[in-house]
């Protein structure tokens, strides 16, 4: 059965420990924008800090006030509610001034500003993240200067979280059951009817489940910030990819961050890799017994997405001799917890990272 849990990427370094979240002021989040309102439009686009709320919460508060269903309010991506979030909403024919006048519970109204079309779940640039780590380790400081090192150097492996698989941890093996088409399987798990919004998510979680595999084999023989002949690469600046043919050349990319190589999203329309990055990637989808095509029922598609991230703006400082703070930008679709887990040595969940990204075709 896929094991869809990441090796560390330092595992010789030393965690901090610490806790995180022990006040609100210690979790801050703000969303960074794809793009900004023009000006004009049916839509408005507005900005909200909520504290100590869900934005699904939020969200039906608004809705309530502005009379209008809460469907018709959008967001780019979730932020659950232990944090400080800034973030943009977006809701049709209602006139930015309507907005700014709303009185809103443990959220105020940042701004409101007309636009041409709606905002769309994953319509952001990626995240800032400012964190407060309470009751770290002693020597905190010299650990952290050294994993942050590496984590620069090579990056952050850019894999999926634990939530990403549910509070048992086994939504990939519910979706690898539905590819099996194996219905008296899933019936011993209680599954007798799944709505078509449920089949598409746990084929999404299996699609995760062989990412994070793949990920984890690369991770174990060194290859996170490396290429293989017939890799997949992704350009760092324009998001374009192409396939490896001199990898003495395209390494010397990747160290300079130009480029980095790009996982399988597994689907029947994928790119595949090539040569020995395609052995590695076929070996792994042939041991979970499934092939290309059982993604094609199910309109999964396929994609690439990049192995690693650069935490982008990574600052830290020690506030006290057990209180670090950290600041980072991570992209759309990265995880943040992949690079906490790292400098904390232990796994961390945050709810808001299930919902924003679009990677996991399905």
């Amino acid at each position: 059965m896929l094991n869809w849990e990441i090796p560390y990427l330092t595992p010789d370094l030393p965690g901090i420990g610490g806790k995180m979240r022990v006040e609100i002021d210690d979790f801050v989040v703000e969303e960074v924008p794809a793009y900004e309102p023009c000006g004009e439009g049916e839509h408005t686009f507005f900005g909200v800090e909520k504290r100590n709320i869900s934005t699904l919460a939020l969200i039906q508060q608004l809705a309530r006030a502005l009379g209008v269903s809460e469907r018709e309010i959008s967001s780019a991506g979730l932020k659950d509610a232990r944090a400080v979030a800034r973030q943009t909403l977006c809701v049709q024919w209602v006139p930015p001034e309507k907005i700014l006048a709303l009185d809103v519970d443990k959220a105020h109204i940042l701004w409101a500003k007309r636009h041409t079309n709606k905002l769309r779940s994953g319509h952001l640039r990626g995240n800032r993240f400012t964190l407060r780590l309470r009751d770290v380790a002693p020597g905190a400081e010299t650990r952290a200067a050294a994993i942050v090192e590496q984590l620069l150097a090579r990056g952050v492996p850019n894999g999926y979280g634990r939530q990403r698989f549910g509070n048992r941890g086994n939504n990939h093996e519910m979706g690898l059951l539905l590819l099996y088409n194996d219905r008296a399987a899933l019936r011993t798990h209680g599954i007798h009817h799944l709505s078509y919004k449920m089949r598409q998510f746990l084929i999404s979680a299996v699609q995760s489940a062989l990412f994070n595999t793949v990920l984890a084999a690369r991770i174990e023989r060194g290859l996170l910030d490396d290429v293989l002949l017939g890799d997949v690469a992704r350009k760092e600046d324009t998001g374009g990819i192409f396939i490896v043919e001199d990898v003495e050349v395209e390494r010397l990319r990747v160290r300079a961050w130009e480029i980095s190589a790009a996982g399988p999203i597994y689907g029947y329309k994928m790119l595949a890799a090539q040569t020995e990055a395609g052995a590695l990637e076929t070996a792994i989808l042939e041991q979970a017994g499934i092939a290309l095509t059982d993604f094609r029922p199910f309109k999964a598609k396929g994609s690439r997405r990049p192995l690693r991230y650069y935490p982008e703006g990574l600052t830290w400082q020690m506030e006290s001799p057990d209180v670090l703070r950290l600041s980072f930008f991570a992209p759309k679709g990265a995880y943040a917890t992949l690079l906490l887990r790292e400098l904390m040595k232990t796994e961390v969940v945050l709810e808001e990272e299930t919902a924003e990204d679009s990677d996991a075709d399905a």
